[in-house]
């Protein structure tokens, strides 16, 4: 059994999605930021560096939002939702998928936790400022560069979908015009519609217990 650590609207969604995708048996927990629970020592325990996405397996925790997409879709080959046959494709998946974690995801957090790089309010301010640009302009090279349509990278839904579906969700707080990014947000509307995010959806927006 697979446990997925995770907070709602936070990039967690990803693997959640996946894990529905691939009909993985998993339960899922909730690390609720609002009351510091990743701060906790009993979540510590589990992932030292605070954060979410976790994923408990048989043989350790992984952390890390694409080491733990390349695990499912190692894990769950039957499920075809990465090129394991090809090491170049899948190079070029993880490609995409570390762009989307290594800049995309960081410029957005410049918005909401600059104090990560600065302790100047006046340099914290100026980088949330700043985050409509940046994560406009790395949103823009995915819409013309990296996507090549009508999923991520073309005719065969992988992993890299729902990642770039998670992010594309935070597209208007950062004060990004979908509008200017037809082909991603035209994903994002398909994506939604998929039976296995509709589902991780209401399990990450249902009451907890």
């Amino acid at each position: 059994m697979l446990t997925l650590y995770y907070m709602p609207h936070s990039c967690a969604l990803a693997s959640h999605i996946v894990l529905e995708e691939v009909g993985a048996g998993y339960r899922s927990v909730l690390v609720d930021f609002r009351k510091e629970q990743q701060r906790k020592p009993e979540y510590l325990a589990v992932n030292p560096k605070g954060r979410v996405p976790a994923l408990a397996t048989g043989r350790g925790v992984l952390t890390e939002t694409p080491a733990i997409l390349a695990f499912l879709a190692q894990s769950f080959p039957e499920a075809g939702l990465a090129p394991l046959d090809d090491p170049f494709a899948f190079a070029e998946l993880q490609a995409v998928n570390s762009y989307l974690c290594s800049t995309l995801h960081v410029a957005h957090a410049h918005r909401m936790r600059g104090y990560r790089w600065a302790d100047d309010p006046a340099a914290i301010a100026e980088m949330k400022r700043k985050a409509p640009q940046a994560v406009g302009e790395a949103f823009a090279l995915v819409e013309r560069e990296l996507f090549r349509g009508p999923w991520v990278l073309g005719e065969r839904y992988t992993i890299c979908d729902p990642y770039l579906f998670t992010l594309a969700q935070w597209l208007e707080a950062d004060g990004v015009d979908p509008a200017g990014l037809p082909k991603v947000a035209e994903h994002r509307r398909r994506m939604a519609e998929r039976p296995a995010v509709r589902r991780a959806l209401a399990a990450e927006l249902a009451p907890a217990d």
